[in-house]
């Protein structure tokens, strides 16, 4: 059985006559950190780069490996992949002279639970 990460929900703790909405309500702290995982995946590249690292083999792949298929400089894909690693959804992992990153799971079950419609 798998269990998914979630981000903490917080009870609005208010009775409500007609709308579910109040059952599960995002405390302020885990609806600043979702906002910033949505902030980073707000780019198309950035998108882009997620999908192709979750295409690739074991989720992993290599900077070398990433600038071609968006059609930008290794710079500018490293910038965009530092922006994914500060908002905790890949990891990056230096091997030699090339940079490796890994999507983080829990990070995508705890997108998954944040926005699910099982609550």
């Amino acid at each position: 059985m798998t269990t998914r990460t979630q981000l903490p929900i917080a009870s609005a703790g208010i009775a409500s006559c007609c709308s579910p909405l109040t059952g599960g309500v995002l405390d302020e702290e885990s609806a600043q950190q979702l906002a910033r995982v949505f902030k980073a995946l707000g780019d198309p590249t950035r998108v882009r780069l997620v999908s192709l690292i979750a295409a690739a083999d074991d989720a992993e792949a290599c900077i070398c490996d990433l600038t071609d298929p968006v059609g930008l400089s290794q710079p500018t894909v490293s910038h965009h992949m530092k922006l994914l690693v500060d908002a905790g959804l890949v990891t990056r992992e230096q091997r030699g002279k090339w940079a490796y990153y890994r999507l983080v799971r829990e990070t995508f079950d705890a997108l998954r639970g944040a926005i699910s419609l099982d609550r």
